[in-house]
């Protein structure tokens, strides 16, 4: 359930019955008509039902979160719980606190049940005076109605979800989401009557059943991956015209970030994740969010960004950019090497070729252009680097992992078993980044002096097909010389 905010004295309502007759009355009649069922609901109970067929006659029960305080009486913006989105369908900011169950049934199968707080009669002091839930504050709230029409389950008021999750306790095994929210999982273990060490497994084999349930993707979820993919190149894009405007203004990363930022917003929900606005020697720090640095017409900047629309699927792409428009002689060399290793795995994305042939794939060209420049040790060739107990040399300047599953979370799946993750054959409807990189830190003394302070990653989404793959994000531009094209072109425009 939602964090407790503070209450400070001086705004406790009015409550004089007089007032409270005066707030409820003289509104016009609310409208009788209900949401139509959304796009999503058939695929959202196809995977109820390929839950319920996992874990018959249990109770299942998969919380959205709650409210969480950023500081006092301000709260964080809500994103429900990845698991109960993927499963009622619902995105954005929907529902602080609601809880799916889905209650085993005596002819087998569940039923499905959407514990929420719904909109609230206006003689309520919820109505006017609630600033978190209050229609008055922050606008109408669905009504029970409007969910069960809109999702295709049913609906009840959240004040009945602690006699529902107690009732036949003892008998019916019971299941939660126990990350999602702390007060549901207590109420859980408290029907239960004790926090076994058999019931923490049992919740950890319905988060990671509920993990790779998403592993792959319906025809749903593919068009809103595709919809966050050209959401994030109109986000790229507008960052690549204000280019000089970074520049000019200091401070040029946050000035990146606020606009993707823009775009991210107009066009969908938010980003997907915090963007990295990464210039020159920024760009060797892997995670670099801060965005506080400058952006000079000599650097590259990396920027890694996702536009996530309101349905919570996130793009995740990567290109690194010549801020003044041309790559120097070193950058260029250094970016050519890098997407060389992209191509490679892009080739290696094909159905019956493990995940982590894709990463064997582009880390052999990555320690190929490596040995070849003379950076591994005496001694050390490519086979020797690659070895996984005696090698590794190369990951001096290339640490991370090529590949993740993507998709409603942009580690999508994270909790999935490693053999049905990083061991498993690929599937034609899974999407997954390529995403190789180098990395040459401005003090590494290994490094040739013209590379240090050059970072370049190149990251791509990529769906799985029946013969190979689909580069979702092919339309962004991604050779150095198609770059260099892409930049003088959006320039070109504006004029």
């Amino acid at each position: 359930m939602s964090e407790k905010q503070q209450k400070p004295e001086h705004r406790n309502p009015p409550l004089g019955e007089a007032f409270r007759d005066f707030i409820a009355s003289g509104w016009a009649p609310r409208s009788d008509a209900t949401t139509p069922e959304a796009a999503v609901a058939p695929y959202a109970r196809d995977r109820r039902e390929r839950l319920s067929a996992q874990f018959p006659g249990e109770r299942l029960v998969i919380p959205a979160g709650g409210l969480k305080v950023r500081s006092n009486d301000c709260d964080y913006v809500f994103r429900p719980h990845s698991a109960f989105s993927h499963l009622t369908g619902l995105g954005s900011d929907r529902e602080p606190d609601a809880i799916l169950v889905l209650e085993p049934q005596a002819e087998g199968g569940h039923d499905a049940v959407l514990f929420f707080r719904p909109l609230a009669d206006r003689d309520t002091e919820e109505f006017f005076a609630d600033s978190r839930y209050g229609e008055f504050w922050v606008g109408a709230r669905a009504t029970i109605a409007d969910i069960e029409s809109e999702l295709g389950l049913h609906a009840r008021h959240i004040d009945e979800f602690k006699d529902a999750v107690a009732k036949d306790a003892g008998v019916i095994t019971v299941r939660v989401v126990r990350d999602a929210d702390g007060e549901v999982t207590s109420l859980v273990e408290q029907a239960r009557e004790s926090a076994t060490e058999e019931s923490t497994e049992l919740d950890q084999a319905l988060a990671q059943f509920l993990s790779e349930l998403r592993l792959t993707k319906d025809e749903w979820e593919i068009e809103q991956m595709r919809a966050a993919i050209l959401a994030t190149e109109h986000g790229f894009e507008a960052v690549i015209a204000d280019l000089p405007e970074a520049i000019r203004r200091g401070r040029g990363e946050r000035w990146v970030e606020g606009v993707f930022g823009l775009y991210a917003r107009h066009e969908g929900n938010g980003v997907g994740y915090d963007s990295i606005c990464a210039a020159g020697d920024h760009a060797n720090t892997l995670h670099w969010i801060k965005n506080t640095g400058e952006v000079r017409e000599q650097d590259l900047i990396l920027l890694d960004a996702g536009v996530e629309v309101d349905s919570l699927y996130t793009a995740d792409i990567t290109r690194t950019l010549p801020a003044g428009g041309t790559f120097s002689d070193a950058q260029r060399k250094v970016y050519d090497a890098v997407y060389a290793a992209q191509q490679a795995g892009f080739a290696a994305v094909k159905p019956g070729n493990k995940f982590s042939d894709v990463h064997a794939a582009a880390i052999r060209v990555i320690a190929e252009h490596l040995h070849e420049w003379g950076l591994l040790p005496d001694g050390v060739d490519v086979e020797a680097t690659l070895d996984k107990d005696t090698g590794q040399f190369h990951r001096r300047w290339m640490v991370h992992g090529t590949s993740h599953h993507l998709g409603i979370d942009v580690h999508d799946c994270a909790l999935a078993r490693k053999e049905q993750y990083m061991d498993a054959e690929l599937e034609p409807g899974m999407i997954l980044t390529v995403e190789p990189g180098l990395y040459f830190k401005s003090d590494d003394e290994l490094a040739p002096e013209a590379f240090r302070g050059i970072g370049v990653r190149i990251e791509d989404d990529v769906l799985v097909t029946a013969d190979g793959c689909e580069v979702l994000s092919a339309s962004m531009p991604s050779s150095s010389a198609d770059v260099e094209a892409w930049i003088a072109r959006v320039h070109a425009d504006q004029h």
